[in-house]
């Protein structure tokens, strides 16, 4: 049986292997594109840099498309394998997104500067998803030229 602490990702070197096998990233929590927000910024740099963006905005029911791209309501409908699941929520609203998560079974997740759940992280890191906690996804593209 295999230690669950191994799905935390918090050293440069797991970071780094965490992003070059990473394609796809559905961002839970995007935001529009009409005023700035790091919810906004971030996965449309991240696009920029070469990755596939799929937005899930928890807002915004209205809006049926976000950096060009089709948003989907749930990230189990999405309804394919995503590699990273960015999320831009609140600590207090992370739980309430624990089924969705563990339904679309994403191979990592990785929750924005700021943002911590450890009982969630747990439950996720024990199903085998890795997790990345409290760290700006910007930031750590930018550090390695991405």
């Amino acid at each position: 049986m295999t230690d669950w602490r191994q799905h935390l990702i918090e050293t440069p070197e797991g970071i780094s292997a965490l992003l070059d096998r990473t394609r796809s990233i559905a961002v839970l929590g995007i935001k529009t594109g009409d005023r700035p927000a790091p919810a906004y910024d971030v996965p449309a740099y991240a696009q920029r840099a070469g990755f596939r963006i799929i937005p899930v905005p928890v807002y915004y029911p209205e809006v049926t498309e976000i950096l060009g791209v089709p948003v989907h309501r749930t990230l189990a409908g999405i309804g394919e394998p995503v590699d990273l699941v960015n999320v831009f929520r609140r600590d207090r609203d992370i739980p309430g997104h624990l089924d969705d998560l563990l339904q679309a079974r994403p191979r990592a997740v990785w929750f924005q500067l700021g943002i911590r759940h450890d009982e969630v992280t747990e439950t996720l890191a024990r199903a085998g998803i890795d997790v990345v906690q409290d760290r700006c996804l910007l930031v750590e593209l930018q550090a390695r030229g991405r």
